[in-house]
């Protein structure tokens, strides 16, 4: 019988059909789900004071605890050693590995799915381990919105509309403010017809978006309120369409980008006219990625083109576009901090990629993107010296670029700054030798963070304004924001407190102001808040310390959730600093761990 393990909604251990023994502590909950999701096998003592910590002999409690925890999962588990690790039986089913992992088909059978991590426990005397769990299940919530937005495309994509709608419906329920979950809803109502619901949801969210954030509805809603509904497309016999698409393209490389979209549009129209399987799938995938790299704010409608060339090239067994679609997708998951999904999905890509070398290095550069935002460091520099291999034997200069860049981010981020001032010098020359204009900002707001690490804060103006002044003029809400956040540090090194604080203010707003933000950035902003806020004792610090926590916890971002807790602990929240130190053991950064170790100020 299969031994499925349950963390979602009450928690529960079953073989079969049938539930096994129930633990007699709560915390023994708490034991097995800490060995199933922490990012490394514990020490004894470490889990001991993690959980029994306030009792008499924590070693002895612990024993306790994990006896029946043994007894639990029966005989076939193995649960042993110190550090304590835990080797589940074949073909054993833990409900929150099917969310994170798994497939949206394998996921949305699940009884818990949406429900709340070990929903109800209360475990006391035990505030490292609170705070542990805080994490976690606004991480878990996230994935399970992840999933069901997921589903909801996937579904759309094989033209189960009423199936995606309920979907859909719950991940509105889960974060109403989305506008990427408002806008999959509304493309699915009016998709199905249902003009007249459509209308009610614009209606609702406009009137939310108001009254929660003063802002209207943005480019994502309004695309989907511009969608038909679907209808059967009649087969005939193949369309010349090559000329269209190589039109788009061309109009979307001169800048044209609006026109190349509608070329590009059109072209999808055709070939679903056509019984070339292969021209539906690059139709699709050329449009999503115009919507997606070129036209910001245009994600979702890139996504739903994403997932129908892949259920198209799924049926048909097209390996190399299948590999495309994957990393693209795993592209936007990485962007929104959904790094379960996009590293499932990047993997994919990876195994089907054969040996195209432009694949596998815009795989591995995503991959280690993501890698590096969870702050899996190691695993992230091999990723991106990989792509940077494969970016050249493909010809890619601006594949290397990027990953330079990202590179040189977790020498930034380490402290390290040599080894930063090295990779952004290199990438910025990169840059301009392939005229890759729009993509300096980036690298040079890192570059300018470094010269005021140095002490240079008239290097560190000069660079952060060029910067800015150049992203302003692309009109990049990424660039904008990273580099304003740097001439906040700047204003705050010259002692302008009060402009500092405006100008990551407004870095937010930038960055923040399209509906397919790069979360992590937003977090790297919220950080610098919580800093100056520290310093300059903010009256708004602990909404600020409190609003990262959340963010990054819900993405597992691991270095700013570290951050956040050590600006929590800092504020006199119990539990925090016991909670920075449990994370910053699995994170390779020395900086990060003297500062974990001591619960005190964050120096970056």
């Amino acid at each position: 019988m299969t031994l499925t393990v349950r963390l979602l909604g009450r928690p529960e251990i079953a073989a079969g059909d049938e539930p096994t023994y129930r633990f007699r502590s709560q915390k023994s909950w708490a034991a097995l789900a800490y060995l199933l999701l922490a990012d490394q096998p514990p020490s004894r003592r470490r889990l001991a004071q993690l959980l029994f910590d306030a009792t008499e002999d924590p070693l002895r409690a612990l024993r306790w605890s994990l006896a029946e925890v043994r007894r639990g999962l029966g005989p076939d588990a193995i649960l042993e050693g110190d550090p304590v690790v835990l080797v589940l039986p074949p073909g054993a089913v833990v409900d929150v590995d099917v969310v994170t992992r798994g497939s949206w088909p394998d996921a949305l059978h699940l009884p818990g799915l949406g429900a709340g991590l070990l929903d109800g426990l209360n475990v006391r005397g035990a505030a490292g381990f609170e705070s542990w769990l805080l994490s976690e299940q606004q991480r878990i919530s996230a994935a399970s919105e992840a999933v069901l937005h997921e589903a909801a495309q996937g579904l759309m994509a094989r033209h189960e509309l009423a199936d995606a709608l309920r979907c859909a419906e719950r991940v509105v329920q889960m974060s109403p403010l989305d506008e990427n979950n408002q806008a999959l809803l509304i493309r699915l109502q009016r998709m199905m017809g249902d003009e007249a619901a459509a209308e009610r949801q614009f209606a609702t969210i406009t009137r939310l978006l108001v009254e929660e954030l003063g802002v209207l509805p943005g480019v994502a809603i309004e695309s989907a309120m511009r969608e038909t509904a679907w209808r059967p497309s009649p087969v005939t016999g193949s369309v010349s369409i090559e000329a269209i698409l190589e039109s788009g393209g061309a109009a979307v490389a001169a800048g044209a980008t609006q026109s190349g979209i509608t070329s590009l549009r059109s072209a999808v129209g055709l070939a679903d006219l056509s019984s070339d399987r292969g021209l539906q799938v690059r139709s699709r995938l050329m449009l999503a990625e115009t919507l997606i790299h070129s036209l910001r704010g245009m994600d979702e409608e890139g996504l739903a083109a994403l997932y129908e060339a892949d259920e198209i090239a799924a049926s048909d067994g097209i390996a190399p576009l299948q590999a495309e679609i994957s990393a693209e997708l795993g592209y936007v998951d990485f962007l929104r901090g959904r790094y379960d999904r996009a590293e499932l999905r990047l993997d994919v890509a990876l195994a089907l990629a054969g040996d195209a070398p432009w694949v596998i290095a815009k795989a591995h550069t995503y991959k280690g993107s993501a890698e590096s935002d969870r702050a899996e460091y190691s695993n992230a520099l091999i990723s991106l010296h990989t792509a940077i291999t494969h970016a050249r034997v493909a010809g890619d200069p601006r594949r290397e670029t990027y990953a330079t860049t990202m590179i040189a981010r977790i020498h930034v981020l380490r402290g390290d700054t040599e080894a930063a001032a090295n990779r952004l010098h290199d990438a910025i020359a990169m840059g301009e030798r392939d005229r890759w204009l729009a993509f300096l900002p980036w690298p040079q707001a890192f570059l300018g963070e470094v010269e005021l690490a140095r002490g240079d804060v008239e290097a560190a103006e000069l660079i952060l304004s060029q910067a800015f002044a150049r992203a302003c003029q692309l009109g990049d809400p990424c660039w904008e924001g990273v580099s304003a956040r740097g001439l906040a540090l700047v204003a705050d090194a010259r002692g302008a407190t009060d402009r500092a604080f405006e100008l990551l203010a407004e870095a937010r707003i930038r960055c923040n102001r399209l509906a397919d933000p790069y979360v992590w950035l937003d977090a790297y902003i919220i950080d610098a808040q919580c800093q100056l806020g520290r310093r300059h004792r903010h009256p708004d610090t602990a909404q600020w310390v409190e609003v990262m926590h959340r963010l990054s916890s819900r993405t597992a971002m691991r270095e700013m959730t570290v951050r956040s807790l050590l600006h929590a602990a800092a504020h006199g929240s119990p539990g925090a600093a016991a909670g920075a130190r449990l994370l910053a053991t699995a994170i390779d950064n020395r900086a990060l761990a003297a500062a974990a170790d001591n619960a005190g100020v964050l120096t970056t």
